[in-house]
């Protein structure tokens, strides 16, 4: 086998020969490559290749051919199954095992970490602030140094010490009568017999109830439901200078008996003043809390708002989502959540009210009476109900709305989850969005509250940084010295690589794979480490040609204070930059696993593979000299205005196919993802997310339907595959339910699913795999001892479509399933389908936790084109490109052609400019990112606004255009 794996090595990469150590053999601390022998993971030939130790190595070839099989499941997995194996036996069974990925010998491997694009947080409690630390560091310079303003009168806050309390009432109050008191309930209802007679135990005689003086007495008790003052008359004594020791006990006494805050009462006047050990408005006499850094956070009781419990919004039921169609009655299910008529009370009630108002079940809600409409959403007050004239109409109606909102605080699971289908996420009305609570949001450097602070983007949050110092005090200068330095290289790390247009306050759900990446990436090079492997996940997705350098200039910088940083990659700027790149192919699945080319990148020109032919130039994406002329329509979009649109009017031509551009942060995903598809989404399908603010939209009545397909997983379980998502599974088990094998037997459709019981092996259920629990040890999965990992009984597999049982179907290449049913129509149009959108390679049933985001997305369109279209579909797809190799590109730009073709209109938000430069009509959003973009700085076709040079797109298209060529002059 040794043998067998050395050949291997010299025949696929003939390295540089290895530094020998004392014994002959190479050590791992001196190698200088990571060397792997006899890599299988997945679709790998038994790869062996020697990688180069502190370089920046690129990964690249057609998508499907390996990459991530070598990067992360055999050279990531190993790395951190060994860094586990260092925790003892008992350590390891409660962090769980990793597998051995399958391999034979990997060397001179560093520790790892893997900067991979699908471990973005789906908690809505995780924000850019929290995960780069940040927003932490922020949080304890507050603590430290800012100055708490009342959130009643606006007035800076005081605190005082008790020698200074004594010496203001001296100066203040001299020579008047003074009653020191001691506040013990401030606002509360309660009728608290039992603190009076404690009051008395400690041997006071009077309280002060609600502005009045009253001597303690026996069972003596206030209103219980009344909100109520109360503080204890400490002492009543006139203000001089000999009386100081009297009056310094009295204070201190008073102080402790308030918890740290007293008043004095001038008994003429009637005037009071507050004082207090802690920050104290001395109007008002609202007292906060010392600051911590918890009473910034929103994740804490301490800070966050409790409104929306640090969410910065919460979930309203509104009009719209109780009645999302007003041109239906209430008979017809115009108010959602009952439904269409029943005879149940609810309606009887209704049709009461209804009729005493001379309206029917059966009028359309938009022809009745708006107050009307009102009373039935939020109910009918009491007095108002009596009717005697109807016996049965005596209850009052409490209104649809506040029962819903009732039903939100249910104990049962299913009903709140039935409640969320009427609710509406809005921005909260107590912290405007902020997450944290008022007292929090009146602690200010230098004018600004901490909120005001997250909602910068980058750029402008480190110009506010810039000169902070000149603006504090002495004191606050002294203390935040290094906070400043630590929050200013964050800062910085952020803008290295390309991010200055986000903001602390962004939520990690909305963040891109690439954005997540590039986040995690400037951690890393804030955190300084040496000797330590990166592997990344294609860090270029959703990164305008402008910031690519940044990016190149961020790996580079961390290969050069001494890592090894390996990137899966298919930018070109990013493979040309490569100290040393791998091209693995030749082809996707189970045509590729083997290293085709390897070297300098010059190297890699000279190879003759695939990737070097469009590198080079010898095989590239033509152009169509005739653009589309399109269906004459436009949908336009007036006065978009969310995050940082300004104002926009975008025209959509119909029937083309349509870029969307712009560097990163420059609106787009604001104008088409949060306003144009929610719009189309409401109108079409009664959906109920709400589009970001718009004046207008016309042209809705050209379209007939739109489609958005995003990067989001098929599924989230390996029983999710391609043949049930694309539904050609349902095709494939009716035809095998109407084999006369079938019949006979009496099976029908649903014995073919190995997700029901019935046909499916039951000691696996369906799975194909047996999990089999190690305690110490990783958990092991092993084929079905049952079924052998075929996933149904031996009755079912008994029924052969042309030789092949129902496993055999799942596991064969949509290549070879397109032959094998070319004479079932209504399955091959969809197997079809997924072949021409490069996903040949897949299995039908290869498990949807193992696709790419780019072969998710392709198998969502695959599944969208199978559909029969009416030629009027919208189609919204956002950065297609993703995990796709040039010649995948050209193919998804065949596919996107043809569906524009049929009079569909496509459009795509895109940096990659092999598909921007084949598009009909380009719309170029910018000019810079955040605050600096939200405008359209060019629009038209390709060409237009490449001759336009306006904006970072341009330029870069201008340069693509002239070493592009067109179609028809190849063909001649």
């Amino acid at each position: 086998m040794a043998k067998k794996t050395t050949a291997a090595l010299k025949s696929i990469s003939q390295p540089v020969a290895l530094a020998p150590s004392s014994n002959g053999h190479a050590t791992d601390v001196e190698a200088p490559y990571i060397e792997v022998y006899g890599a299988r993971e997945h679709n790998l030939k038994n790869v062996s290749v020697q990688i180069p130790r502190g370089k920046l190595v690129v990964f690249t070839g057609i998508s499907g051919s390996g990459k991530s099989s070598l990067a992360f499941d055999t050279i990531y997995a190993e790395g951190q199954r060994r860094y586990m194996e260092t925790f003892s036996a008992y350590a390891r069974s409660f962090m769980g095992g990793l597998e051995r990925p399958d391999v034979d010998k990997i060397e001179g491997l560093s520790p790892v970490i893997s900067i991979e694009q699908k471990t973005t947080s789906r908690n809505p409690r995780s924000t850019v602030g929290t995960i780069t630390e940040i927003y932490d560091f922020l949080r304890l310079l507050y603590a430290r140094t800012a100055e708490a303003f009342s959130y009643a009168t606006g007035k800076k806050m005081i605190r005082q010490s008790d020698e200074q309390i004594i010496n203001y009432i001296l100066k203040h109050f001299a020579d008047r009568k003074l009653v020191v008191l001691a506040p013990i309930v401030k606002g509360r209802k309660g009728h608290y017999r039992e603190l009076f007679q404690q009051v008395a135990k400690l041997g006071f005689t009077k309280v002060r109830v609600d502005g009045e003086l009253l001597d303690i007495t026996a069972k003596m008790q206030v209103d219980r439901y009344k909100i109520h003052d109360i503080e204890i008359v400490i002492d009543r004594l006139k203000v001089t200078a000999e009386d100081r020791f009297r009056l310094s006990g009295s204070v201190q006494n008073a102080l402790t008996h308030g918890k740290g805050t007293m008043l004095v009462l001038d008994p003429d006047s009637k005037k009071t003043q507050f004082f207090s050990r802690f920050l104290m408005d001395p109007t008002t006499g609202i007292a906060y809390d010392d600051p911590a850094p918890n009473t910034f956070s929103f994740n804490s009781p301490y800070g966050a708002c409790p409104t929306c419990n640090g969410l910065g919004e919460v979930q309203e039921i509104t009009e719209e989502t109780v009645m999302p169609d007003k041109r239906l009655s209430i008979s017809r299910g115009g108010i959602a959540p009952l439904g269409e008529y029943r005879d149940i009370w609810i309606f009887q009630q209704l049709q009461l009210i209804l009729k005493k108002n001379k309206a029917s079940l059966s009028t359309p809600i938009e022809k009745l009476p708006e107050d009307l409409v009102q009373r039935l959403l939020y109910g009918i007050p009491e007095e108002e109900d009596a009717d005697p004239k109807k016996a049965n109409y005596i209850e009052p109606f409490e209104g649809i709305i506040p029962f819903l909102r009732r039903q939100m605080d249910s104990d049962s699971d299913n009903i709140r989850e039935w409640i969320q289908q009427y609710t509406q996420a809005k921005e909260c009305p107590e912290c405007h969005g902020y997450r944290l609570k008022r007292e929090s949001l009146h602690f200010k450097i230098a004018d600004k509250n901490i909120g005001e602070l997250s909602v910068m983007d980058i750029k402008e949050l480190s110009n506010w940084f810039e000169d902070l110092e000149s603006r504090l005090s002495d004191r606050q200068n002294l203390i935040a010295r290094e906070l400043l330095k630590e929050i200013r290289k964050r800062i910085g790390f952020l803008l290295e690589v390309g991010l200055e247009y986000l903001d602390l306050h962004r939520s990690v759900r909305t963040l891109s794979g690439g954005e997540s990446q590039r986040i995690r990436l400037a951690t890393q090079i804030g955190t300084q480490l040496v000797g330590v492997l990166y592997i990344m996940d294609e860090p270029s997705i959703g990164l305008h040609q402008r910031d690519n350098e940044r990016l190149i200039k961020a790996l580079q910088h961390l290969r050069d204070i001494g890592n090894s940083v390996i990137v899966v990659e298919h930018d070109k700027d990013m493979i040309m930059h490569a100290d040393y790149v791998l091209d693995i192919g030749p082809g996707a699945g189970v045509h590729g696993g083997h290293i085709v080319a390897h070297g300098s990148p010059t190297e890699i020109f000279e190879s003759g593979s695939l990737t070097s032919q469009y590198l080079s130039g010898a095989k590239h994406i033509e152009l169509r000299k005739k653009k589309r002329k399109g269906e004459g329509g436009e949908l336009v979009l007036k006065g978009a205005k969310g995050h940082n649109l300004k104002n926009v009017t975008a025209r959509f031509p119909l029937g083309k196919f349509i870029a969307v551009t712009g560097v990163s942060g420059s609106g787009k995903s604001s104008l088409i993802h949060d306003t144009l598809y929610p719009i189309l989404n409401q109108y079409f399908f009664n959906a109920k997310r709400d589009p970001l603010p718009y004046l207008s939209i016309e042209g809705l009545d050209l379209i007939d339907k739109v489609i958005e397909v995003d990067q989001s997983p098929i599924g989230r379980t390996p029983r999710s595959n391609p043949a049930t998502y694309t539904g050609v599974f349902t095709e494939i088990r009716q035809l095998f339910a109407s084999l006369p094998e079938a019949k006979i037997r009496g099976y029908g459709p649903g014995r073919f699913s190995f997700n029901v019981k019935g046909g499916r092996c039951e000691t696996c259920e369906g799975a194909g795999m047996r999990t089999i629990e190690m305690n110490f040890l990783p958990d092991v999965h092993v084929p079905c001892e049952t079924c052998k990992g075929r996933r149904y009984n031996r009755e079912t597999l008994e029924v052969r479509f042309k030789g092949k049982s129902i496993t055999d179907i799942l596991d064969m290449t949509v290549e070879k399933a397109v032959e094998y049913f070319e004479n079932q129509p209504r399955i091959i149009r969809k197997i079809q389908v997924l072949n021409e959108v490069g996903l040949g390679y897949l299995t039908l049933g290869q498990q949807a936790t193992t696709l790419s985001g780019g072969e998710a997305q392709r198998v969502k369109l695959a599944t969208e084109l199978g559909k029969k279209d009416t030629g009027k579909t919208f189609y919204i797809l956002d950065e297609p490109t993703t995990g796709l190799h040039f010649e995948d590109i050209r193919l998804l730009a065949d596919v996107l052609q043809k569906l524009a073709d049929k009079g569909n209109t496509v459009l795509i938000i895109e940096h990659n400019l092999d598909l921007i430069k084949v598009a009909d009509h380009v719309i170029d959003l910018g000019p810079e990112g955040g605050g600096g973009g939200g405008t359209i700085v060019a629009q038209g076709t390709p060409e237009q606004v490449a001759k336009l040079k306006k904006g970072y797109t341009g330029k870069f298209l201008a340069d693509e255009l002239k070493t592009s060529k067109y179609a028809e002059e190849t063909a001649a």
